[in-house]
């Protein structure tokens, strides 16, 4: 695929059928192969990220990973990055939220403005997270997440190959989309992946530290995002269709 060419849906439901029934490692070597340094993984250290860095590694150790530090990550996340560096020997890009828009969201709403509305949370994540994505995917024309379709109420049709309107039509993609959990943990207890030790104390998703908590026993694997909204708000923008 050239370069910065456009993706016609055509393109995407094609690829789509080419990948039905390709084991993950193929898309993502497949995403090396065809976009080379103009391909990225989009990581926050979660297990599906975890998976698809060692995957990434494998297909070519000059892939590109980046991290979207929004200064309330966790310390084991920080933990996670380094041994990871150390593991596969791969830089890992870091983009902040720009000084200016965290600093006046501070001074006027204060640490936790994201606690007393959906528009509140929504202006946090646009600021810390959605912003800082923008300017890592200037530089791409695909991007690789851990998407998959059984983690929430709002990412259940999602595809394997996607047109990201929302980054220039860019390419997104899913290598886990089909996948289960089991899946995942199969993958990191066979390959021995490295794995966010808070995973090991009840988190399935990893994020902020104030967005974030364990679940119970029987929640679904998203209940600990947000928990305090509905679930077809638990999105924080990164992943929107437009």
């Amino acid at each position: 695929m050239e370069p910065n060419k456009r993706v016609t849906n055509t393109d995407i439901h094609d690829l789509n059928q080419r990948f039905e029934g390709l084991r993950a490692y193929e898309i993502v070597q497949w995403s090396v192969r065809e976009f080379g340094s103009r391909v990225a993984l989009a990581s926050s250290f979660g297990a599906e990220d975890m998976v698809l860095l060692d995957m990434l590694a494998r297909a070519d150790a000059r892939a590109r990973v980046f991290l979207l530090d929004t200064g309330r990550l966790h310390q084991e996340t920080y933990d996670l990055v380094d041994t990871a560096r150390a593991r596969y020997g791969i830089g890992i890009e870091v983009y902040f939220p720009e000084r200016g828009s965290v600093e006046r969201l501070m001074m006027e709403k204060g640490p936790n403005s994201f606690y007393r509305s959906v528009e509140d949370r929504k202006e946090c994540c646009r600021i810390r997270k959605v912003e800082p994505l923008a300017r890592a995917l200037s530089s791409v024309d695909a991007w690789i997440t851990g998407l998959r379709r059984s983690q929430s109420v709002t990412r259940a049709d999602v595809g394997v190959v996607e047109t990201d309107e929302a980054h220039g039509g860019i390419l997104k993609i899913n290598p886990l989309a089909s996948w289960s959990e089991e899946d995942v943990w199969s993958y990191v207890r066979d390959n021995n992946v490295p794995h966010h030790p808070l995973h090991d104390r009840g988190f399935p998703s990893i994020g902020c530290a104030p967005c974030t908590r364990a679940i119970e026993p029987g929640e679904d694997v998203r209940a600990g995002r947000w928990w305090w909204e509905n679930p077809e708000h638990k999105e924080c923008g990164l992943h929107t269709k437009g």
